[in-house]
C-alpha cells in the first residue's frame, strides 16, 4: 500500500511543483497573459468557460469513441486474418505500414477532397490512427501462445479455429490492451486534427477559433481539456485491462515475493 501511495504522490508532487514554479515565474517576471498565462489564470478561464468547454469536449469525445470503435474492429479482424493467412499478411503489411507513415496534416486534405467535409473523412482519419497499434499488438500476441499447449491441442485433434478461440485469443489479450492504451491516447490527438480540417464544433474547433483570436489563456484551457481527455481514455483502457486480464497483477505480485 505504501509503495502504491508513493507512486501516486511522486507524479502529483512533481506536477504541483511545476505549477507552483510556473505561477511564481509569471509573477516575478511580470509575463503578460498574451505570452504565457499563469496556471491560476488558466484555471479561472476554464471555470468561466466550463459550459462551453464541456460541450465542445463532449463533441470531441463522441468523435474519438467512433474512431476507436472502428479502429478496434478493423484491427482485431485484420490481426486474426493476418495470423491465420500469412500470405495476406505478407501482401498487405507493406501497404499498411506505408499508410502509417503519411503525415496526418497531409492525409487530411486528401480525405476531404475524396469524401467531402462531412463525418466520413474524420472517421477514416481516426480509424487509420487507431487501427495500427491494435492490429500489430494483437498480431504479436496471437503468435505468443504457449507452444506446449498448442502441441497438446494438436494432439487431441483440435481444429484451427478451436486453437484460435481457446488458446491464441486469450493469450493475445495483454498485447491487445497494450495497443488499446496507445490507441486511447492517439485517438484524442487524431480527433483534434480531424476537427482542424473542418468542423463547427469540438475542442479542436474551439482551439483553432481561440488561437486565431490570439486568446492564449483560452488556448491553454483547451489544451488542459485535451490532456484530461487523453489521460481519462488511458485510465479507462488500463482499468479494462485489470478487469479482463485478472491474472497479470497476481503474477507480478507472486514474482515479487
Amino acid at each position: 500500500m505504501d509503495s502504491k501511495l508513493g507512486r501516486l504522490l511522486l507524479p502529483v508532487g512533481t506536477l504541483v511543483a511545476v505549477l507552483a514554479l510556473w505561477q511564481l515565474s509569471v509573477a516575478l517576471w511580470h509575463i503578460k497573459p498574451f505570452t504565457l498565462p499563469s496556471p491560476l489564470a488558466i484555471g479561472e478561464r476554464i471555470w468561466e468557460q466550463r459550459d462551453r468547454l464541456l460541450a465542445q469536449s463532449g463533441s470531441t469525445l463522441k468523435l474519438a469513441l467512433k474512431g476507436i470503435g472502428l479502429g478496434i474492429g478493423l484491427g482485431v479482424l485484420s490481426a486474426i486474418v493476418f495470423h491465420l493467412i500469412p500470405f495476406v499478411r505478407a501482401a498487405l503489411s507493406p501497404i499498411i505500414i506505408i499508410t502509417q507513415n503519411i503525415p496526418l496534416i497531409a492525409l487530411g486534405p486528401l480525405l476531404i477532397i475524396w469524401f467531402g467535409f462531412g463525418l466520413t473523412p474524420k472517421l477514416v482519419l481516426l480509424s487509420l490512427v487507431c487501427y495500427f497499434p491494435i492490429a500489430w499488438s494483437m498480431l504479436a500476441g496471437l503468435g505468443q501462445a504457449d507452444a506446449h499447449l498448442r502441441e497438446y491441442l494438436a494432439m487431441i485433434g483440435a481444429s484451427r479455429l478451436t486453437v484460435l478461440r481457446r488458446l491464441e485469443l486469450p493469450a493475445s489479450l495483454p498485447y491487445f490492451f497494450s495497443g488499446l492504451k496507445i490507441t486511447a491516447t492517439y485517438s484524442i490527438t487524431a480527433a483534434i486534427v480531424a476537427e482542424w480540417l473542418g468542423a463547427s464544433e469540438g475542442i479542436g474547433y474551439y482551439l483553432v477559433l481561440k488561437s486565431k483570436g490570439y486568446d492564449t489563456t483560452s488556448v491553454f484551457a483547451a489544451i488542459v481539456c485535451i490532456v484530461g481527455m487523453a489521460l481519462a481514455f488511458y485510465g479507462i483502457a488500463a482499468l479494462l485491462e485489470r478487469l479482463v486480464v485478472r491474472w497479470r497483477p497476481a503474477a507480478r505480485e507472486g514474482g515479487a515475493r
